[in-house]
């Protein structure tokens, strides 16, 4: 089987289908789902039966109904904040490395100075000041993830920004932003698509850290992450309940890096043909 003209492998194939389905199930949250994410239908920790297929929680919901909804907030989530982290971070990175000077010098220190921060708990301060609401969480961890981004972009764009054709724009008059979308983002989309999926996990990932601590998305709206907190004393009692929204994040974690693996392999295969 191919796409885009290159062979799938087996570990591809795999999460390209373990994408396609986590992808189906949050945007057919309500048509998928039986009850709503917040509706009690019944008492807590009620056995799975035909109605609720994988039982209830400790409010008695419906414990597959928020599987599905938790796979719309959390997915929904990560990727608008890996969007912004990318917009971020490219529009800076190609920036610094076409500009250069103190541009570059000035942007690399800010950079710097945002990782030497520890992320968790810089992510705790800023949530804790400012609140969990929504675009709060989403422009935090958009920012401290768009310093990876920015990072990989310049070291890209550098190494394009030295090449001859670029030189032939720069000479012919045109502007900066046409030499970022014309000359060097084509020829850095490869290794930007392939870490795009490396900093979704980052961001599915972190999401899921931050609500299990109870810095995330907040009740009544269901993501995986906080589904595990509210069910981890279940564990005790020999109960599924906390491995359901456990094994959601790590099975859509290890597609996505089946993907990623695939894309990166692509691209070393291009690049050394090309040498």
């Amino acid at each position: 089987m191919r796409l885009l003209g290159h062979r799938l492998t087996i570990p591809a194939l795999i999460g390209l289908i373990i994408i396609a389905l986590n992808v189906i199930a949050a945007l057919g949250a309500p048509l998928i789902a039986p009850f709503d994410q917040a509706d009690v239908v019944g008492d807590a920790w009620g056995d799975p039966d035909p109605q609720h297929i994988l039982g209830l929680d400790n409010l008695g919901r419906d414990l597959f109904s928020r599987l599905i909804y938790g796979a719309r907030m959390s997915i929904g989530l990560s990727f608008v904040i890996t969007c912004l982290s990318f917009f971020i971070g490219v529009v800076t990175g190609f920036t610094a490395a076409v500009m250069r000077g103190w541009v570059d010098l000035g942007l690399s220190r800010l950079v710097d100075l945002l990782l030497s921060m520890p992320t968790l708990i810089f992510a705790f301060i800023i949530l804790s000041v400012l609140g969990t609401d929504l675009p709060v969480l989403i422009i935090t961890i958009a920012i401290l993830d768009s310093v990876k981004v920015f990072r990989l972009a310049r070291a890209l764009a550098m190494n394009i920004a030295a090449m001859e054709y670029v030189e032939v724009a720069r000479v012919r008059g045109e502007g900066l932003w046409w030499v970022i979308t014309k000359e060097i983002l084509p020829n850095a989309m490869a290794p930007l698509i392939a870490e795009f999926g490396l900093r979704f996990s980052f961001a599915f990932l972190f999401i899921a850290a931050l609500s299990f601590l109870g810095l995330g998305v907040q009740p009544p709206d269901a993501d995986w992450g906080s589904m595990v907190r509210d069910y981890r004393d279940m564990i005790n009692l020999d109960s599924l309940a906390p491995l359901y929204p456990a094994g959601a994040i790590a099975i859509l974690t290890i597609g996505v890096n089946f993907v990623v693996d695939w894309m990166l392999s692509i691209h070393s295969r291009s690049h050394g043909e090309g040498a």
